[in-house]
């Protein structure tokens, strides 16, 4: 199979895995937004990002290992069993005794606290696993789980906070049980836990592991803290239920991360099998183009159906975030473009530069944040955002050419980004002929950047039609 036809076949597979978990995420956001308090959701909020930030800080982001060095070693069991052993035996004890010392400094109930340190746990592990799975090349195992894992979050949301009114503990609970139903299933019907073993563990592989993955832990954080030092200036400055406001702000924007979490997961995969190829470098400038072209797309037709996504999935008084939206998903769509050059540092095996590059943007948007926001209010957060994203892919676009001489379309990049913009403009003016306006513009972008992606689609499909009819 080409680089192209397998780049497209475990995105499609992997596409189950970042949708379903959307998809659910949106189905329970009417009921989150409904059945709990404005400070309920902010609370909410806070705890699924201190999980964001738990899981690299403890594990010294060692799953970033697993799938990169299984990637090379996917033939030889002994190694793949090396590796597995050498991540689990070191992440799971000092996850553990990182969960001890937070369940004494949480300041929540005692059952509060130990339902929050139960999803940590459970979570740390099902991220792990994910990445031994990817690195292993069962992209359809990492699907499931994540079918799992938005199920019976699904299904818990449901039942505990909207039939039991359990508020914050219900969602807790849910949580918890989505995260144990996925880690399970990859440890059992994976079959993962055959590569663990006590005896296995290799100090001197681990050492080795360690030394790639430490520097994604800066790389981490500095998204953990422009994530949330959003959050945190608009709690202290303007009060939680702003913090409410802007997270409902988010949740659409963020559908746009679910074609780049898909893309870029595939990506990773891809750059790094290719890394070694005479004409990779060729290959990344074009894959560039394509994945502009499809986000930008995307982007576009996001912008046209959000006024009808936000009365379909926003309940109670929520109007004073529909302005941070369009900035949100312009913000979005860098986060996009600086995904796809990581995805080439990883490749190379180049950490320490993912780790500079979102160390410095994540400085721009704090700082932008705190110096704006007693001025615009909560306008500081959502350009903040954007600007420490701009800055992070213009970063790596110059950044990365340090190791591969990648080409840009700079003319093309230019119009489009200037239609886009436009289109956010356009938003802010909240009348039936600027929303037809956006429809039109949106669906256009949608198709017409993307005709090539289409007609190669259809003549595959027709192409295996054919085949049938002729057996």
């Amino acid at each position: 199979m080409s680089r192209e036809g397998k780049f497209v076949k475990n995105t499609i597979i992997l596409a189950f895995g970042t949708f379903l978990p959307r998809f659910a995420s949106f189905i329970i956001f009417p009921i989150v937004t409904g059945y709990l308090t404005k400070a309920e959701l902010g609370s909410y909020d806070l705890i699924t990002v201190l999980e964001s930030l738990l899981l690299p800080v403890v594990t010294l982001q060692i799953q970033t290992a697993a799938f990169r060095f299984l990637i090379d070693r996917r033939q030889k069991e002994d190694e793949v069993r090396q590796i597995v052993s050498s991540i689990m035996l070191f992440a799971l004890p000092i996850s553990v005794a990182a969960l001890i010392v937070l369940f004494f400094v949480l300041q929540l109930s005692v059952f509060s606290k130990l339902l929050i340190c139960a999803y940590l746990l459970f979570d740390i592990l099902a991220n792990i696993l994910r990445q031994i799975v990817r690195g292993l090349g069962m992209n359809h195992h990492y699907s499931v789980s994540a079918v799992l894992n938005s199920g019976g979050l699904m299904i818990g949301v449901v039942t505990f906070v909207y039939f039991l009114r359990m508020g914050l503990n219900g969602i807790l609970i849910a949580m918890v049980i989505a995260a144990c139903f996925a880690s399970l299933y990859l440890l059992f019907f994976a079959k993962l836990f055959r590569y663990v073993d006590f005896g296995a563990l290799n100090k001197d592989l681990l050492r080795e592991m360690l030394g790639y993955s430490w520097p994604m832990v800066p790389n981490s954080m500095s998204m953990w803290v422009m994530r949330l030092s959003d959050r945190i200036v608009v709690t202290l400055v303007m009060g939680v239920e702003w913090n409410a406001v802007y997270v409902v702000a988010n949740k659409i924007p963020h559908l746009l991360t679910l074609a780049q979490t898909t893309f870029t997961m595939a990506w990773q995969e891809n750059a790094s099998i290719v890394v070694s190829d005479k004409d990779s470098t060729e290959y990344y400038s074009v894959m560039y183009r394509r994945i502009f072209r499809f986000m930008a797309g995307c982007m576009g037709a996001l912008l046209a159906v959000t006024p009808l996504l936000y009365k379909l999935l926003v309940l109670g008084d929520y109007s004073d975030a529909i302005p941070q939206i369009p900035i949100l998903i312009m913000a979005m769509f860098f986060a996009s473009l600086a995904a796809y050059m990581g995805g080439i540092y990883v490749a190379l095996m180049k950490t320490r530069s993912v780790g500079v590059t979102t160390v410095v943007s994540a400085v721009i948007n704090l700082v932008v944040n705190v110096g704006t926001i007693w001025f615009i209010g909560l306008y500081a957060a959502s350009v903040s955002t954007l600007v420490s994203y701009i800055f992070l892919t213009f970063f790596r676009m110059f950044d990365i050419r340090k190791f591969v001489k990648l080409k840009y379309a700079w003319a093309e990049m230019g119009w489009i980004t200037a239609v886009l913009t436009l289109q956010c403009v356009l938003f802010n003016f909240a009348s039936l002929p600027a929303y037809l306006a956006n429809t039109v513009i949106g669906f256009a972008m949608l198709f017409g950047l993307n005709m090539e992606i289409i007609r190669g689609m259809y003549s595959k499909a027709m192409k295996k039609l054919r085949k049938q009819r002729k057996n």
